[in-house]
């Protein structure tokens, strides 16, 4: 059985009293008193319950009855003026008077978090549930692969979730129990983290659940890799965080600089969760504070929170050619209902259920959420294989330099085309090669046929374009590449109408 109170957990089955994760020593007697306590906290305990229930009927003192109440005050950080948890009825004896969040046997966790390699850095997974189908959850913000077991209600999501499938879980590089790199990864190499970590856990096709944050990367992810996502769920999420004239529902640029100086400057996530779950109560914030710290530090947080500004996946939205289902709260402060409708209009096909509530957490009333995936999930078929997939294509005039596309085709008129899953990879690749005197390049951003040696289309045709128009040894993309490498640190200056080149 464990409680759990302010930030503190009592295990009494592993006899532990931990805070924000961390053994507090205690001695075998004190923790005892304490645990009696809480078990009784409905009811005032007298001296002499507590002498019987610890000492087993032995003959003790009074003092060392007070001695012990004195030192599990001090472990849960009370004192005999405060009271604030361990109250004295003057004549009567001692009760528990804090707010107990759970009392339930311990959901003790034996799956193992293992780890994939993605660009030479550990990424953390973890595989629970079971079942026919891979569900995939990319998580918002922050996670912590161990810690999101700690909150009951999050652990009911987990379970219920895994449940309808054999549910895969990471931590993002940069956060949780993952590696942390220097720099911030943009929505292309989380992508390939994310497959990674499918690759590592044998997932060949899988369910895509992206809720907050993860959902711009599963949206991109599924467009352009159509052959590993069976379906796709996307829960309070967005295509763009930064407010314009054509996405009007998303923070202004200093609203989004005062929400990061605040947040960085407290890491004060207790507070946040007015916004992120206004029903949330003490316990389930003090949970999510713990958890935050425990995955992010203060800097790390202003660079992910600068890098998510930044992110704009409308342009990929019409490729997805998967099973989709968007769910968005009505009254979600962090991403607007409005948000979640422009996510379903522009997906081809895609089902949208707007939910009664304020919470933008997953846990908070997260069968609200379940309900509606798992009559999805029941009814959705794994789709065919769409023929067309979105790429990164880059038109090579000229004698082709050796790149690392994923794949190398031609138009019917001889033009080289490379193929990337990222316009930033492609970017990264072309500045990345040697000798390009006398080579034009052109990037742009299309869908085309997934397999065979000859490409056309009117995306491939923009590429091709953009080439005649470089001059020798450039590289010229297009303003779709501008806005999905907004977030990658690549800087693009204008060349024209509709064109821009690597400043």
């Amino acid at each position: 059985m464990t409680f759990v109170f302010e930030d503190l957990e009592l295990d009494l089955g592993t006899v532990e009293l931990r805070r924000a994760g961390v053994r507090v020593p205690m001695e075998p007697q004190t923790f005892e008193v304490l645990g009696y306590l809480v078990t009784h906290r409905e009811r005032v305990v007298s001296k002499e319950e507590l002498m019987d229930a610890v000492w087993g009927g032995r003959f003790v003192s009074e003092s060392a009855v007070t001695s012990r109440i004195k030192q599990a005050r001090q472990a849960v950080g009370d004192n005999g003026q405060a009271q604030r948890l361990i109250r004295t009825v003057h004549g009567k004896g001692y009760r528990f008077v804090g707010t107990v969040a759970a009392a339930a046997p311990v959901s003790v966790r034996h799956d193992p978090v293992r780890y994939a390699v993605s660009d030479g850095l550990h990424l953390a997974y973890q595989v629970t549930g079971g079942g026919e189908r891979d569900i995939v959850l990319v998580p918002g913000f922050v996670s912590h692969l161990e810690l999101d077991w700690a909150e009951p209600r999050h652990a009911a999501f987990l379970d219920r979730l895994g449940s309808m499938g054999r549910l895969i879980r990471f931590d993002k590089r940069g956060t949780g129990l993952s590696d942390r790199p220097s720099g911030v990864p943009d929505l292309e190499t989380r992508m390939h983290d994310v497959l990674a970590v499918m690759d590592a856990a044998g997932s060949r096709r899988a369910v895509l659940f992206g809720y907050s944050e993860g959902g711009p990367m599963a949206a991109l992810l599924a467009a352009m890799h159509p052959d590993r996502v069976e379906a796709l769920i996307l829960y309070g999420s967005y295509a763009k965080r930064e407010r314009s004239a054509d996405y009007p529902w998303a923070p202004t640029r200093a609203e989004r600089e005062a929400y990061v100086d605040r947040l960085a400057g407290e890491w004060s996530w207790e507070a946040d969760m007015r916004v992120m779950a206004p029903s949330a109560d003490e316990a389930m914030a003090r949970w999510w504070g713990q958890r935050a710290r425990a995955s992010a530090t203060p800097s790390t947080v202003r660079a992910l929170i600068a890098m998510n500004t930044l992110v704009d996946v409308r342009d990929a939205l019409g490729s997805i050619r998967v099973p989709t289902l968007v769910l968005h709260r009505r009254g979600d402060q962090d991403s607007r209902v409005e948000e979640g409708r422009y996510l379903a209009r522009n997906i081809p096909g895609a089902a949208f259920a707007e939910l009664p509530g304020t919470d933008h957490f997953v846990a908070v009333d997260s069968d609200q959420i379940l309900d509606q995936v798992a009559e999805f999930l029941a009814g959705a078929r794994a789709a065919e294989l769409p023929p067309l997939a979105l790429g990164a294509v880059l038109a090579v005039r000229g004698p082709a330099p050796e790149l690392s596309a994923v794949r190398t085709a031609r138009t019917p008129g001889g033009t080289t085309i490379a193929v990337y899953d990222g316009p930033a990879t492609a970017i990264r690749d072309v500045l990345g090669v040697r000798r390009r005197e006398g080579v034009r390049f052109g990037l742009h951003i299309a869908e085309l046929a997934r397999t065979g040696n000859v490409v056309d289309g009117p995306g491939v045709r923009v590429a091709e374009a953009l080439a005649e128009r470089a001059e020798p040894g450039e590289l010229l993309v297009s303003a779709t590449v501008r806005d999905l490498v907004a977030a990658s640190g690549i800087t693009l200056e204008r060349a024209g109408d509709d064109a821009y080149r690597p400043g």
